[in-house]
């Protein structure tokens, strides 16, 4: 038996779910947020997929703090199996994180020129434990959209794009080094009851800052055989080290023109016009009079 790209299975339950044949959105209600950690709209993607994958589980994270949000397997094809073969085979296991993302009053993506991804780094591959605890290895991607609210209170999504993590970052060791277990550092301030938690926070591409990406539903991957999507975008990006990492950007068959010319974007994520070392200082609070040195 063929089994199919789970990623790609994804990518269409949810492009069909949010935007009609036009792809225009198409607006739904979400539940009313708990606290902060709660995120409706994850419960909703998760909904989704659980009621729509046919011959796949997606399970959803335990807590709010634990990474992915969501990771869809085939049970038949995961259980017994040497951890190598779980690693990179698409058909058998995948890891989505959720990134959810605003307008401005003006119509651009919040936070273009890059992310903040709190305490885990984006990667192609991450860490999901098996039900002994052993640690498993698999591929990771990112799903990320813009939400934005009617005035009936319902939400549109008026972007999606599901993303290989590896068009993010591909450093495994770099994942590893800071999802690991951290020394707080205690014993501060005057009393010594003060912790510094050393939670480190991260910052990365925003591919919706791409253009071509924006206001539309798009699945970038390595290559994939699959007649239900069409390649629109090839896209290079180049490593610190120079070398070219190649992927491919589709989307649903029958939302691509059939005279599309498919173009190549050579680095496509917006960046920051200037990268420094240090953090910014905390802003000022200014009184409103002048005293003596």
């Amino acid at each position: 038996m063929t089994y199919s790209n789970l990623i790609i299975d994804a990518f269409l339950i949810l492009r069909d779910a949010f935007f009609d044949a036009a792809m225009q959105p198409i607006p739904f209600a979400l539940r009313d947020k708990r606290n902060t950690q709660d995120d409706p709209l994850d419960e909703h993607i998760a909904h989704l997929l659980q009621e729509r994958l046919t011959n796949a589980i997606c399970q959803v994270s335990p807590g709010p703090l634990i990474n992915p949000d969501l990771v869809i397997y085939r049970p038949e094809l995961c259980q017994g199996q040497p951890r190598n073969l779980l690693m990179d085979d698409v058909t058998r296991i995948v890891g989505i994180e959720v990134k959810k993302l605003e307008r401005s009053l003006g119509g651009r993506i919040a936070r273009a020129s890059g992310m903040d991804y709190n305490t885990t780094p984006p990667c192609g591959n991450i860490l999901v434990y098996a039900a002994d605890g052993a640690e498993l290895k698999i591929r990771g991607f990112y799903l990320f959209v813009a939400q934005e609210t009617m005035p009936d209170r319902r939400v549109v999504l008026t972007a999606l794009a599901l993303c290989d993590g590896n068009i993010l970052n591909e450093d495994f060791d770099l994942y590893l080094s800071i999802v690991g277990q951290r020394q707080k550092t205690v014993g501060l301030g005057s009393y010594g009851d003060g912790v510094n938690r050393n939670r480190p926070m991260l910052i990365f591409a925003n591919p919706l800052g791409a253009q071509e990406l924006d206001r539309t539903a798009t699945v970038v991957v390595p290559e994939a055989q699959d007649d239900r999507v069409r390649l629109v975008y090839r896209i290079t990006r180049r490593t610190a080290v120079g070398a070219v990492r190649d992927f491919c950007a589709y989307r649903k068959s029958t939302d691509v023109p059939v005279d599309w010319e498919i173009r190549t974007l050579h680095e496509p994520f917006p960046q920051p016009s200037a990268r420094v070392s240090e953090t910014q200082a905390r802003g000022r609070f200014r009184v409103p009079f002048v005293v003596e040195p």
